[in-house]
């Protein structure tokens, strides 16, 4: 099935590239531009596209406004163009917050030296995005029950699992951000647990959403620096670029921040099969919304060790990928709307 996709910038060669771009995929068809908020709301309205291609900085309506407004009147899904830097994170994070479901770099250099290698990125987003247009607006199912054949006779096993768990661990990518303030949010201030949080971003990003976290939350949320200790009630978000690990024994565990020149930076893979060392049989390990199977193998890890594995539900997602290749592997030991997962971690615990 075609997805059809508005591209909306101020830049008419940024829009002339990016529509390019996008229709050198049969599957992909560009069914207008707009160069400022204003006429993105208005050609969302008339065209009712899958995708949109937003920009942040326009004339007239910025993007997040035009996110705001195309949110309430004609639900789409929205990836942002974003610049790599403070401000720039700053801004895409309230995008997110204000309805965008994804981002990608503005410069293509920060996504790729290979200008095919680029297009096939952007490609690859918008087609998984439009697939999930019969979703829009994204509301938590009340109970997601798994699908016959998803969970493992060791998964059912796992169910009835009341072991003290000493720490919980989460890894997302697309949809992500706005799905951990959710779970966080839930969490109480004397929480008795540490938390590690794994989210596909830049470098450039994860500072600030580790802020932007904290000061939302009743739990003390930052990102993660080498030699961190792991405390009960503090989360620690992995540095985007790098790949967070843990070593120790239980009651003297700490970070080991490092690069490594993997397909994920952070990778959820990576964090999960270090917890698998440290905390065998006492972890809770959730993956939640994002393209791809990373985590799948470090939850494959955790749980042949004893540890338990719950996965986001498919309505609930905005990219039922990363869930997805939980929950067929017969990993999950629950399947969870996002909207129950933060309770249940409370009730868990």
């Amino acid at each position: 099935m075609t997805t059809r996709v508005l591209v909306v910038d101020d830049s008419g060669f940024f829009r002339r590239r990016v529509s390019e771009m996008l229709e050198a995929d049969p599957l992909i068809k560009v069914v207008g531009m707009a160069e400022n908020g204003d006429q993105a709301v208005k050609k969302a309205a008339e065209l009712k596209p899958d995708v949109i291609t937003m920009d942040i900085e326009m004339p007239v309506l910025d993007g997040i406004s035009a996110t705001r407004k195309i949110m309430l009147q004609t639900p789409t899904q929205i990836i942002m163009f974003s610049s790599l830097t403070t401000e720039g994170a700053k801004a895409t994070l309230d995008a997110l917050d204000a309805g965008a479901v994804d981002f990608l770099p503005k410069r293509f250099e920060d996504i790729a030296r290979d200008r095919d290698e680029v297009r096939r990125l952007l490609c690859q987003r918008v087609r998984a995005l439009g697939s999930r247009r019969a979703t829009i607006p994204r509301r938590a199912s009340p109970v997601s029950p798994p699908r016959p054949s998803a969970v493992s006779p060791m998964s059912k096993l796992a169910s009835s699992h009341t072991g003290l768990i000493k720490l919980v661990a989460i890894g997302t990518s697309t949809g992500g951000p706005v799905a951990l303030q959710k779970v966080l949010i839930r969490l109480p201030k004397n929480f008795s647990a540490p938390i590690l949080l794994v989210q596909h971003m830049p470098a450039s990003f994860t500072q600030a959403f580790a802020k932007r976290l904290d000061q939302m939350c009743a739990i003390e949320v930052r990102q993660a620096e080498d030699k961190d200790s792991l405390r009960p009630g503090v989360a620690l978000l992995a540095p985007g670029g790098k790949q967070m690990r843990i070593e120790g024994r239980p009651g003297n565990v700490h970070v080991r921040i490092n690069e490594e020149n993997l397909t994920y930076k952070p990778s959820v893979d990576v964090t999960f099969s270090s917890i698998a060392n440290v905390y065998p049989k006492d972890t809770l390990a959730i993956i939640m919304t994002g393209m791809g199977a990373d985590g799948r193998d470090g939850a494959k890890t955790l749980q042949q060790r004893g540890s338990e594995i719950w996965a986001q539900d498919e309505a609930s997602s905005v990219i039922y990928g990363m869930p997805a290749a939980v929950v067929d592997a017969g990993l999950a030991t629950k399947i969870l709307s996002l909207d129950e997962i933060g309770p249940g971690i409370v009730k868990r615990l």
